[in-house]
């Protein structure tokens, strides 16, 4: 498989349908992906329509991320998808049974993305929580044991996997010791560095495997004055060379206020820092344009990566959903008794 250069970018784009400049755009900037927000999402059918006409744009079978976590941070609701209940309070509900029923969860969910032209999901969510993790984080997460973070986060690989669709393991680092939505400030963590070796960096070395990956904006001040991990080198060899993340490696959205200057800026920082692709949630075509022209096509390594992340697409299971969710409500009937 060799594809045109990737443009380093995975895009949003602005309603329902694509407009003529931005379908000209895309043709010409060929990002390695697309992501849908709620902007994007009205019908089956529409969403159908707009996946296809996004794929169009740039002539190949490009990946359509969406953030289907559940909970809060759910872009499709009913009738367009199943209501989940936030992570961490079905992993308290499932009980010991929590590893089988959030790989059943995660499966039904790819599968609803699946019929929706939707291959990519922000998931699973590797923090560790913390008493203290921000509110905007906390019931996102698997637990406040790495072990139980571990097994239920591979449990989620899986059936994302199972399902036809790519896992992007997130927020690599390691996210959940911030007090502070980096959606709007820079969170800064001062734990010691064999805290986050020991524990929230120790999460992610498993999943070293897994094709995508998102980072954090945070500052680890146990590593000196480095600055936010998405546009820090030391950080991103840290999650190279100590994590092991041989994948493609993403932003989180550029356009959030834990970063400082102009959204070309930030995108051209997390380039220079080590960063495979900038994540670029929001914003108005002009600004996708500008920030296009700072970063430009995937360094050659970076290429690589994406091309090996493509490859090992997997074919969705032929299953029967509705004995999945047979099987699922039997999981957390079966801890309530």
């Amino acid at each position: 498989m060799t594809h045109r250069p990737f443009g380093a970018a995975i895009f949003g784009c602005d309603g329902l349908r694509l407009s003529t400049d931005e379908r000209a755009f895309f043709a010409d900037a060929n990002p390695f992906g697309f992501i849908l927000f709620d902007r994007n999402l009205d019908t089956p059918d529409q969403i159908r329509a707009l996946t296809s006409d996004l794929r169009d744009a740039v002539g190949w079978f490009a990946p359509i991320f969406i953030d289907q976590e559940g909970g809060r941070v759910q872009r499709l609701r009913a009738p367009l998808a199943s209501d989940w209940l936030p992570p961490l309070e079905h992993v308290d509900l499932l009980g010991s049974n929590a590893e089988d029923g959030m790989r059943l969860r995660y499966r039904i969910i790819a599968h609803e993305l699946m019929a929706l032209g939707i291959d990519a999901n922000c998931a699973p969510m590797l923090d560790v929580a913390r008493p203290e993790t921000h509110t905007f984080l906390r019931n996102r997460c698997y637990g406040s044991n790495l072990d139980q973070v571990v097994k239920i986060g591979r449990a989620v690989v899986e059936g994302h996997m199972q399902g036809g669709v790519f896992p992007v393991v997130k927020h690599i680092p390691g996210h959940g010791l911030a007090q502070m939505d980096s959606h709007l400030d820079l969170p800064r963590i001062d734990a010691s560095a064999d805290t986050l070796d020991r524990i929230d960096f120790a999460a992610f070395r498993p999943f070293a495997d897994v094709a995508m990956g998102m980072t954090a904006h945070l500052v680890y001040s146990a590593f000196g004055e480095t600055g936010p991990a998405t546009t820090s080198a030391a950080m991103i060899r840290r999650i190279r060379d100590d994590l092991g993340f041989g994948g493609v490696l993403m932003t989180d959205d550029i356009s959030m206020q834990a970063l400082s200057g102009t959204v070309p800026d930030r995108g051209a920082a997390s380039m220079r820092a080590g960063c495979d692709v900038i994540l670029h949630c929001n914003g108005a075509l002009d600004e996708r344009i500008a920030l296009m022209d700072r970063i430009g096509t995937m360094p050659a390594q970076s290429q690589i990566r994406a091309e090996a992340a493509l490859t090992s697409r997997t074919a969705p299971l032929d299953v029967d959903i509705a004995d999945l969710k047979a099987m699922l409500a039997r999981l957390e009937q079966r801890q309530d008794a």
